[in-house]
């Protein structure tokens, strides 16, 4: 073997670097992912739309600050930041009480039950009545729970970066579509919290069974069952309407 033989044999040329946009654009479905995870242990404390909101900046700034130097992947790289932001931002924003916490949770499921009742988000008054409270005692306990607050991430939007845009369907497959969109968000929406989050989870999250599993603590045959049930009540309930 001559030298230039044995040269090639030791040296690989280095992996092409991707730009910092198309980082983002191959990840997005990871901070997700993470989300969910993170959000099956502190659901209590914080909205898993808040969660994917710190992730979404840690993957944004990750994607500024990696040097592929053939040690580990973008993918470990990101996880471990998008991760620890969002563990970072629970621990600094851990303010609440626990008296505030059960308060916060008690809120949530009312709002849930009125929700369920009145097909729209509840006014005031509705949850100070659900709630056996006062509209003024209401107000002052609601806004004692949301003493945790987080950045949103309109501060680190813009219009002319690549990493936010998302080339939307034009308008007449939006009107094609709408009404068996509605006919459907209706139809989830009145099925069992457990059996929503599992579609939520399976179709929208892109998650398998076992990860669906680990995020609500049952096995991958479980969830089938659970997804299996979820879907023959909204055959039943859209009937012929997707044909």
């Amino acid at each position: 073997m001559d030298a230039r033989a044995a040269i090639g044999a030791t040296y690989a040329p280095p992996r092409p670097v991707l730009a910092p946009d198309a980082l983002v654009e191959r990840h997005l479905q990871l901070v997700r992912r993470i989300a969910w995870h993170v959000h099956a242990r502190v659901s209590t404390a914080i909205d898993v739309e808040d969660l994917v909101q710190i992730g979404m900046i840690a993957l944004i700034e990750a994607s500024r600050a990696f040097e592929d130097r053939g040690l580990a992947a973008f993918a470990t790289y990101a996880t471990v930041r998008i991760r620890g932001a969002m563990i970072d931002q629970l621990r600094k924003s851990a303010t609440l009480v626990r008296s505030a916490i059960r308060r916060r949770r008690e809120f949530g499921e009312a709002k849930s039950v009125l929700e369920g009742l009145l097909g729209r988000p509840p006014t005031d008054e509705e949850m100070a009545g659900q709630l056996e409270l006062s509209v003024a005692a209401y107000r002052a306990a609601a806004a004692q729970t949301n003493a945790i607050r987080y950045e949103s991430i309109d501060d680190v939007y813009s219009d002319h970066s690549d990493w936010f845009s998302d080339p939307a369907p034009n308008a007449f497959d939006t009107l094609a579509r709408d009404r068996l969109r509605r006919a459907i968000a209706e139809a989830v929406g009145a099925l069992p919290e457990r059996e929503a989050m599992v579609l939520q989870l399976y179709y929208v999250e892109e998650m398998n069974l076992e990860e669906i599993g680990q995020v609500l603590d049952v096995g991958a045959a479980r969830i089938c069952q659970i997804k299996k049930a979820a879907l023959t009540k909204l055959q039943a309930r859209l009937g012929g309407l997707a044909d």
